[in-house]
C-alpha cells in the first residue's frame, strides 16, 4: 500500500423539479428529523436551524410541486402540536435516501472502480480474441487467444457474458488480477 492519502470520490445529489432543485442533502435531514421526532419545532433545534427556516424550506418545495409534504395540527390545552410526513414527503425521502445509498456503495467499491479501468495498470491487459465461450449452470467459461502466442481461460458468470454480448471471434482485453481473469470488451 502506497504512503500518500488515499483519494476519495464524493459527490452531492439532489431532486430536481421542472429542472429546478426541490430536495438536497440539508432538505433530506430535514424530512428525516420530522419524520423521527414528529414535531417542526423539535426538528429544527436538533438540526440547529431556526424554525421559521425550516418552515419556509418546506413551504418552497410544496409550492413547488403543488402538493404537501408535511402534515401539521396546532398545540392546545390538550397538547403540543406535532407534523408528519405525508405519502409524497415520504416517498421524496426514501427515493432520496435510495439513491443516495446506492452511490455511496458505489463510490467505495475499489473492485467496481476497478472493474471500469479507473485503477488498473496497463501490464495487466493483455488483447486477444475470444476463441470459446461454453456456459454451465452460472458460469461461463470464456477462452482467449492473447497476441503472445498463449490462450488464457477466464470464469465469468453467465450473466457477464451476456450483458458484454461475448461471441467466439470478439477482441477483448483479459484483465488480470492476483487470483482471477476478468474480461473487458
Amino acid at each position: 500500500m502506497s504512503s500518500h492519502k488515499k483519494h476519495r470520490f464524493s459527490c452531492k445529489i439532489w431532486i430536481e423539479h421542472k429542472g429546478r432543485p426541490l430536495l438536497g442533502k440539508g432538505g433530506a435531514k430535514i424530512l428525516e428529523e420530522i419524520d423521527t421526532t414528529e414535531s417542526l419545532s423539535k426538528a429544527s433545534k436538533n438540526l440547529s436551524m431556526s424554525y421559521r427556516y425550516v418552515w419556509n424550506y418546506l413551504q418552497e418545495i410544496e409550492k413547488s410541486i403543488g402538493d404537501k409534504v408535511i402534515e401539521t395540527h396546532r398545540g392546545g390545552k390538550l397538547g403540543g402540536g406535532g407534523a408528519k410526513l405525508t405519502d409524497l414527503g415520504r416517498s421524496l425521502l426514501e427515493e432520496y435516501k435510495r439513491v443516495e445509498g446506492y452511490l455511496e456503495k458505489v463510490l467505495e467499491d475499489e473492485e467496481y472502480w476497478e472493474l471500469i479501468s479507473l485503477r488498473i495498470s496497463a501490464r495487466n491487459r493483455l488483447r486477444g480474441k475470444v476463441v470459446s465461450v461454453q456456459k454451465d449452470g452460472v458460469t461461463a467459461q470464456v477462452k482467449v487467444k492473447v497476441t503472445v502466442p498463449v490462450t488464457m481461460t477466464a470464469l465469468i458468470s453467465k450473466e457477464a457474458v451476456d450483458d458484454l454480448n461475448i461471441r467466439v471471434g470478439d477482441t477483448v482485453e483479459a484483465i488480470v488480477k492476483a487470483t482471477e481473469v476478468m474480461i473487458a470488451k
